[in-house]
């Protein structure tokens, strides 16, 4: 931009140095179109695109002048010039003043110079100079920006307003106080592309932007915010149309590049430049998205771009009918058909204008005048001037209506516009924020192929920041969108896909955060989102299904009549009680016979009835703890076994009394009769009875879920409540058992011929060995194996007790009556080593 400061610096001293002649130094006449009124409006458009540069031979200052029309901005220019002499047929709107106006031309930046200081110089057709009230265009940012309001604010010009400058950069009142535009800030379609993309789950995408203030910008501002929603650019390459190297770069990383969304940020100019470039090379599969610039210019398809940009995406101006306008334009090609006898549509009677006569060509642009959508803003634009220059002149006692404040000069429009607020003849409702920035309306449009070959744009959404948050951008209903990349559905471009559920989501902080990690949630944890950053802990009643998606009620476990287990255990014990039913019927068969008279027989009968609750009491172990069934369970064996070994000491005793009351001047059985026997097995019984209130008293079992011993399950066991009760208890037992055996062990050489002591010292040694190994045994077994290996020292001790005192008994009345004699017993017949 040097040479251009020192052009401009250089024009304007000599533009005031001879301000007399209002004219300026070299060429002139950059105004194409002018109107006088008694308030003057101007405007500035690139009317013609190609430029010729004029030697003066050292004489002057060189110049060049534009050949080439652009079609595009001299719509703009007939628009401005149309809304005019409308707004000068209304009797409501600035009554008995007409408005005037002033369109300058040029093409590239010297020219654009020229033409923004004719502009504010205000020459009128005598060469003399007429104040400008404000200024239109230009339709580019940059020019807008670097050009035109600096020259502004340098003559303290009072206003600019812009049609098509959309730079979010020119919101910023400190550095352009004076701006304002009826064409929404780029500010807000790029918060519209992320949301697009963020609708459709685009959360890796490439970026192609051209030079220039408006593509530049553009891209920083779309990277800081698709950041922020978690869209990530995989690439932002930067399109240059005179480095080949560049375009290379470009093609090369489209075709290895993951992202099939593909952002292109240019001018139309450019996008013009590089699809052209882009024809000869296969590039497929993408997504392509564009910006208002290029995505609703159709005649950019040719035969060769069409597989590029079908399906192509973007928001675009609204479209808007402007009635009478396209009449406007007809006048204007009338007249060219008319004066170089030739017709712009295919006739038999004359041929084809071809765009070059004087060089003045018009292109199928120019002619459509179905639907406008930039034209709009330059038709509000100048009901923007128009307005606030109405509101200017309605002073009433030294007051505006408007402001409330005292009545200004008419060359102060600035402070009226801010207050502008209306609606225009096509129904287009025009104010502005605190920035000198407009509604921001949009048009979401597709590119759809038809089968003719042509190109139709398809309006398939909006965007309107008018509307509350979530509810700004929408998809019209029953609307066919076509997708690029001959896909079918909705395009994937993600990085990685999302985590599942299950799973959870880590950021790598070696790649974007769209490229993260996912782990699966480790044991007792899930996660139920997608994309979740951490996984959640199951309570402690629930654990993980196998996806980790869901907490599952966790599983209970105990011993159940149901289970194999439960049910052999259940079966030994039923098993246990019928012999002892059997014993105890054979028993009261042969009651009277020396066998089961012999050691009290009230005692076996009592031994018998203890080992049939011992058997019975294992079954309380079996099926789900409850607070009833946990208590019984711990008492009910302490006591029946406290009673069973209680008549089994009170048998030894008998066995060493008997033998005691045999020898010479002893009598001992008198000490140890029936009496004393029933008494001593109901006091030991009662001492283990005593033991159990106390437990049950002062800490008593109680069902409790162990959820310690295995993570996924639940075990449902009786918890000892005081494991000093359940250690007295069975160590009550235990002192028994030892006395028993030691007692049943010095009996065990007696000389009868049927030697009970043996049979009780052998089934003592199976209880104690039995309820020895119980103990590590009990402490080590998991969950329900605990209460299995109770049962099972229940009723191995309980069947040894049967078998070894009762069975021997029990063989002797059935298959050898004969020993069941007294003489027997007594050792008068040779005893049977069977028996010994």
């Amino acid at each position: 931009m040097g040479w251009i400061t020192i052009v401009f610096f250089t024009l304007l001293a000599r533009i005031k140095s001879e301000n007399q002649t209002c004219k300026l130094i070299g060429q002139t006449g950059y105004m194409e179109f002018s109107k006088e009124g008694d308030l003057m409006i101007g405007g500035i458009f690139s009317m013609t695109s190609t430029r010729k540069l004029v030697d003066t031979a050292y004489q002057e200052l060189p110049y060049s002048y534009c050949t080439r029309w652009n079609d595009r901005e001299l719509r703009f220019a007939r628009t401005m010039i149309f809304t005019v002499e409308e707004i000068n047929r209304d009797n409501t709107l600035l009554p008995g003043v007409s408005l005037g106006y002033r369109l300058y031309n040029g093409c590239g930046s010297e020219n654009l110079i020229r033409a923004a200081i004719e502009a504010v110089n205000g020459e009128d057709s005598r060469g003399c100079s007429s104040k400008i009230q404000a200024v239109l265009g230009h339709s580019s940012s940059g020019v807008t920006m670097l050009c035109l309001l600096s020259f502004f604010f340098l003559f303290l010009f009072s206003l600019k307003v812009s049609h098509l400058s959309t730079c979010a950069c020119l919101s910023d009142k400190r550095q352009y106080p004076t701006f304002f535009r009826t064409v929404p800030s780029d500010r807000f379609q790029i918060t519209g592309l992320v949301q697009l993309m963020k609708y459709f789950d685009w959360r890796w995408v490439g970026i192609i932007y051209s030079t220039g203030l408006y593509s530049e910008e553009g891209t920083t501002e779309f990277v800081k915010d698709a950041g922020k929603e978690g869209i990530c650019v995989e690439y932002s390459l930067l399109y240059s149309k005179s480095n080949e190297k560049r375009f290379d770069t470009v093609i090369a990383t489209l075709r290895k590049s993951s992202a099939k969304v593909v952002l292109l940020f240019m001018s139309f100019y450019y996008v013009k430049i590089f699809l052209a470039k882009m024809e000869t090379y296969n590039i497929t599969g993408k997504q392509w998205v564009g910006t208002e610039s290029w995505i609703t210019q159709a005649h950019l398809a040719s035969v060769d771009t069409k597989h590029i940009l079908q399906g192509a995406m973007g928001f675009a101006l609204p479209q808007a009918s402007i009635p009478g306008l396209g009449d406007f334009f007809d006048v204007v090609k009338a007249f060219w058909e008319k004066f170089f006898d030739c017709s712009f549509s295919p006739s038999n009677t004359s041929t084809m204008c071809t765009g070059t006569e004087d060089l003045r060509t018009v292109s199928n642009d120019y002619t459509d005048v179905e639907f406008f959508r930039a034209e709009n803003n330059v038709y509000k634009a100048v009901y923007l001037l128009a307005y606030a220059l109405h509101a200017l002149l309605q002073c009433q006692n030294d007051s505006n209506p408007t402001t409330g404040k005292p009545c200004v000069s008419k060359d102060e429009v600035l402070e009226h516009i801010k207050y502008v607020n209306f609606t225009t003849v096509n129904g287009a409702k025009v104010s502005f924020d605190e920035n000198g920035d407009s509604i921001a309306q949009y048009d979401l449009v597709n590119w759809q192929m038809t089968d003719n070959g042509s190109v139709e744009i398809v309006n398939i959404g909006q965007y309107d920041t008018s509307f509350p948050d979530g509810e700004k951008f929408k998809l019209k209903k029953d609307t066919k969108i076509v997708w690029g990349g001959n896909n079918n559905e909705v395009p994937r471009s993600v990085c990685r896909e999302p985590c599942p559920p299950g799973t959870r989501k880590a950021i790598n902080k070696n790649k974007p955060v769209c490229c993260f990690d996912c782990f699966e949630c480790p044991e007792g944890t899930i996660s139920n989102q997608t994309n979740s950053p951490d996984c959640l802990i199951c309570p402690p009643e629930f654990w993980p299904n196998e996806k980790r998606d869901r907490c599952l009620p966790k599983p209970t476990e105990y011993l159940s009549y149901k289970e194999i287990m439960g049910a052999l255990l259940t079966g030994f014990g039923l098993v246990g009680v019928f012999l002892s039913l059997l014993i105890s019927v054979i028993f009261l068969t042969h009651k009277e016979t020396p066998i089961v008279r012999a050691n009290n027989s009230e005692l076996s009968f009592l031994l018998l009835l203890s080992l049939k609750l011992c058997f019975l009491c294992s079954l309380t172990f079996i099926g789900q703890p409850t607070e009833w069934s946990c208590m019984l369970r711990h008492t009910a064996f302490g006591i029946t076994f406290v009673l069973c070994i209680s008549c089994v000491l009170g048998k030894t005793i008998v066995v060493l009394m008997a033998f005691k009351a045999t020898l010479p001047g002893r009598n001992v059985m008198k000490w140890f009769g029936p009496a004393q026997q029933r008494l001593s097995v109901l006091t030991f019984t009662l001492i283990q009875v005593v033991i159990c209130i106390l437990w049950l008293t002062i800490n008593p079992p109680f069902p409790f879920k162990n959820m310690n011993h295995y993570k996924e399950k639940i075990i449902l066991e009786c918890a000892l409540g005081s494991p000093v009760g359940f250690w007295a208890v069975l160590g009550y037992i235990g002192l028994l058992a030892v006395l028993c055996f030691i007692l049943a062990f010095l009996a065990r050489k007696l000389p009868d011929s049927f030697n009970e002591a043996k049979l009780i010292t052998f089934s003592m040694l199976i209880f104690c060995a039995v309820w020895i190994t119980f103990i590590p045994a009990y402490v080590s077994s998991p969950g329900k194996f605990t209460v299995a290996v109770e049962i099972f020292a229940i009723l191995a001790s309980s069947f040894g007790l049967l078998v070894c005192i009762f069975v021997p008994k029990c063989y002797i009345i059935i298959f050898r009556p004969e020993q069941n004699s007294k003489k027997h017993l007594m050792g008068k017949i040779p005893p049977r080593t069977l028996y010994y």
